[in-house]
């Protein structure tokens, strides 16, 4: 039942932004563990930014600290992820996923998550 959807992805020229949105059903995201992965063609998905039992206090991965910020709206079971400063290394498949149990050293591990949702393109060009 349980469902997430992301959406915003584009082409953004280096240096741009884009806001991604990761819409939730089935589940609340008030009492799950929410994050974002991206994975680029032939990379392993990589972390990058967790909101730990949405206590609303985010860690994320030292590639994207100080341009991207999560948030969440509980009102509409969202979760965002702001994109700043783009970077043409930033250009992957970005997922949400959520997780009921995970502890806080699984945070950044992928396999440690139960719901995924279907990824959106982030392209950045040079």
């Amino acid at each position: 039942q349980a469902q997430l959807v992301e959406s915003g992805g584009g082409l953004v020229p280096a240096g741009g932004s884009l806001r991604l949105s990761c819409e939730a059903s089935g589940l609340a995201i008030n009492t799950y563990t929410m994050a974002w992965f991206r994975q680029a063609p032939g990379n392993e998905r990589e972390f990058v930014a967790g909101d730990f039992r949405s206590y609303g206090r985010r860690s994320y991965a030292k590639s994207v600290e100080g341009r991207f910020t999560m948030s969440k709206d509980t009102a509409k079971n969202t979760v965002y992820l702001q994109m700043n400063s783009l970077k043409t290394e930033d250009t992957a498949v970005y997922y949400c996923a959520a997780d009921s149990g995970l502890i806080l050293s699984s945070l950044r591990v992928p396999s440690q998550y139960d719901f995924w949702g279907q990824g959106t393109q982030v392209t950045v060009s040079s």
